[in-house]
């Protein structure tokens, strides 16, 4: 098993062809784009703390460790347990404890933060400013050298260690903290210190003499020839712990990769995750890899050589000496639309909105900004809402509606406005859009975000023209969005591997630098499986089966990080200090229930929520959930009103509440909605009504039945009904075999429906 990256040939060569003269655009297909920001439109930024091998690649920016390769002083990096920051004197290590912080909206934040570190040195010489050196899929190498002094520095999602080279010289360990204690040790190797109750052990070569030199400092003299020193925090103060750490202190992590498989006959996802390490002295050759809940948990292959663990902003990281695990995850599918709504008490008021929502579809395109995210978001609606018209049978309105999608995209897609468009940029290997929003350009925000909406969109107009978004005519800057999202080729020029996504974490990154003190971020995690449900309608239109599976574990793996790290559905994470149900942010270091722009906690719900689409079923897989968390909606609004502050509209978002509450229970989502009451903007009324009006007719996602092909959905209702739908976006007829037994007959380019009665009947 291993990554795939071949459909990128293609969109590779595209990228790199025919730039037109003066004009600074590079043609791909029908469509272009530019070279150089136009006008004043702002540049991104320089990365230029890497070394020279890296500089040739693409910056690796949206990640982790992000911080290191923009700025002189970086910010700290959360690598879960531990947290590392360089400075001037070497490398600062820190093994964070919880910090329970009350906050104005009368609730409270879960902080790990960078407090009182052991510092790691050269004695020697001096370091110089850090720059990243090397980059696995879940570790990096940072450089600390200066001239030919060398010193250097492994890290890694979930070690517990740090591997630490120099050139020459000792090296020496000073606490900032006080509360020091010694703890004594058999091995002459080994230093442990406890600092205010955490525990940490220092790793030198054979041979090498600890001296003690202040309260708060000590020396590593070490032999000829050893240049290598490992650094750990330890779960806790057993000496069978620090006796298993010894054992694996001296295999080095040199490399990490991830690879995926997806097996559409069984709806399933395997992750592989593959460590290389190089034994630096004794037997041990396996190193200790940290396994985070969403990795463990429910996990056969690894729950017997599961060790001791470490309680940490991500729960429970428990301990795998291996030199790889794998992780499986089932696929629970969607379809790129839900059939028509026939008979419907409600079906004469459903024609009435959408014909309301027909004759206002222009400006519903652009109704805040005219960047590249709100434009991608009104794309979306608008597809939405054509989706809702030709299921309802009205195909001169969804014509009309295809016309004007392909005109907005046109307009982009050209490379003729210098007032809206794409940009490539060498500096950093990125596409960038304007005009700007939400730092996307600046600070490289949100791509995958941003661009999701338009692969989203690309997509479904591509089931109906596939001609027109063909890579040779408008749909060749879909490849080239892609890649600058999630290309799977690794240290290439163009772009980073997997700009926005963390295997390890199993979740996207939104910030492009990873500004402030707690890392990086993401907020609205249901953006990003929408731009994942995107690369796989995108794989499914074009035929392009590497794309598709590459889409397929992507949405999967963010499906289960959001289950476990925003929502905490398994209870595995979230603390007994936490008041709500979810997460809103997850910060490297931090938890918060609050947004970017407003602390409504209407807002703080939704943006996790949207946008409803076909692809937003996951969020119905705990009912009791979707009920207990907009059952805390009343009193966080009374909270917020007591500080003189109220929503506007007062229902904001009441359509996404009564789609997300229909997921749950259809009957009272549909009671909920108010016709007549507030719209999010990536929503119509049409596209609302007709969801809630669907549940009502099919039931509740079930996840329990899986399909042998991609676009699929099972739902059940009350009495034991289960309804089937199927896609196929091929050119011949598909048999799809439900993992019940059912199978369903899918005509070329069609949805295909099929209910069954009474033999499922719920308990």
């Amino acid at each position: 098993m291993r990554p795939v990256h071949g459909f990128l040939a293609n969109a590779c060569l595209a990228f790199l062809v025919s730039v037109i003269g003066a004009a600074q655009t590079v043609k791909v297909g029908t469509g272009a784009y530019w070279l150089q920001a136009q006008g004043s439109d702002k540049d991104v930024p320089a990365a230029p703390m890497r070394t020279e091998a890296l500089l040739k690649t693409a910056a690796q920016t949206s990640q982790w460790y992000s911080t290191l390769i923009f700025n002189q002083v970086p910010e700290v990096i959360f690598a879960q347990p531990l947290t590392f920051r360089p400075v001037a004197a070497g490398l600062e290590m820190c093994l964070p404890a919880k910090t329970v912080v009350p906050t104005e909206r009368k609730d409270t934040e879960i902080h790990y933060p960078h407090l009182d570190p052991v510092l790691i040195g050269p004695v020697a010489f001096s370091p110089g400013p850090a720059r990243l050196a090397k980059v696995g899929d879940w570790s990096i190498d940072i450089d600390l050298s200066r001239g030919s002094d060398r010193m250097w520095a492994t890290i890694a999602h979930g070690s517990p260690y740090t591997y630490v080279h120099i050139s020459r010289g000792d090296l020496r360990v000073s606490l900032a903290g006080t509360g020091t204690e010694v703890v004594p040790t058999l091995d002459p190797r080994v230093l442990v210190l406890k600092v205010n109750g955490r525990s940490y052990a220092f790793f030198g070569p054979t041979g090498v003499r600890w001296e003690q030199t202040s309260d708060r400092q000590w020396l590593a003299h070490m032999p000829p020839g050893r240049d290598y020193l490992s650094a750990a925090g330890l779960p806790d103060d057993q000496p069978a712990t620090l006796e298993r750490f010894t054992r694996h202190a001296y295999a080095f992590l040199e490399d990490t990769r991830v690879a995926w498989h997806y097996d559409p006959v069984s709806s399933t996802v395997e992750t592989r995750f593959e460590a290389v390490a190089r034994n630096q002295e004794g037997p041990e050759t396996t190193p200790l890899l940290g396994l985070y809940p969403h990795q463990w948990h429910a996990n056969a292959s690894v729950q017997s050589g599961l060790g001791p663990g470490f309680d940490t902003l991500r729960g429970r990281i428990r301990l795998l000496a291996a030199n790889g695990f794998r992780t499986t995850a089932t696929y629970t599918g969607f379809v790129p639309w839900w059939p028509g709504v026939k008979n419907a008490p409600r079906l004469s008021e459903l024609g009435e909105v959408l014909k309301t929502d027909l004759r206002k579809a222009r400006p519903m395109m652009l109704e805040i900004g005219n960047g590249p995210y709100w434009q991608g978001k009104g794309l979306q609606r608008i597809v939405q809402l054509m989706n809702v018209a030709e299921q309802q049978g009205d195909l001169e309105a969804r014509d009309a509606l295809l016309k004007l999608l392909k005109g907005r995209v046109e307009s982009w897609f050209s490379g003729q406005d210098r007032k809206t468009y794409f940009r490539y940029t060498k500096t950093l290997g990125t596409l960038v859009a304007y005009p700007e929003e939400y730092f996307s350009v600046e600070q490289v925000n949100d791509h995958h975000f941003h661009y999701g909406y338009w692969i989203f969109a690309m997509a479904e107009i591509a089931l109906r023209d596939p001609a027109w978004a063909s890579k040779d005519k408008w749909g060749g800057l879909v490849d080239v969005m892609i890649a600058d999202i999630a290309t799977p080729v690794r240290g290439g020029s163009e772009f980073p591997f997997l700009r926005n996504f963390d295997p390890y974490e199993g979740h996207s990154w939104a910030s492009g630098i990873g500004l402030g003190p707690f890392g990086n971020n993401q907020e609205s995690s249901s953006e990003a499986v929408n731009a994942w449900a995107g690369l796989i309608l995108w794989g499914e239109v074009t035929g392009n089966k590497a794309l598709r599976d590459l889409g397929v574990w992507l949405y999967t793996s963010e499906v289960k990080g959001i289950q476990t790290y925003w929502f905490d559905l398994d209870h595995l994470v979230l603390p007994p200090e936490y008041r709500n149900s979810e997460v809103s942010m997850v910060f490297g270091g931090k938890y918060a229930h609050n947004t970017w722009w407003t602390d409504e906690p209407r807002q703080i719900k939704g943006i996790n929520l949207l946008p409803l689409t076909t692809a937003s079923l996951y969020l119905g897989r705990d009912p009791l959930f979707i009920k207990r968390s907009l059952e805390e909606l009343p009193a966080q609004s009374a909270a917020w009103a007591t500080r003189g502050r109220r929503p506007d509209p007062p229902d904001i978002w009441q359509d996404v509440f009564a789609q997300y509450l229909a997921l749950a229970d259809p009957a009272t989502g549909l009671a909920q909605w108010n016709r007549w009451g507030a719209v999010e903007l990536g929503d119509t009324r049409s596209h609302a009504l007709h969801w809630l009006l669907s549940l009502q007719r099919m039931g509740v996602p079930d996840f329990t039945v899986t399909a042998d092909t991609t676009l699929f959905s099972v739902f059940r209702k009350p009495d034991g009904t289960r309804t089937y739908l199927a896609f196929n976006a091929g050119a011949t007829p598909l048999q799809v075999h439900f993992s019940d037994g059912v199978q369903l007959d899918v005509p070329p380019h069609a949805l295909a429906e099929r209910a069954v009665a009474g033999q499922f009947r719920s308990q």
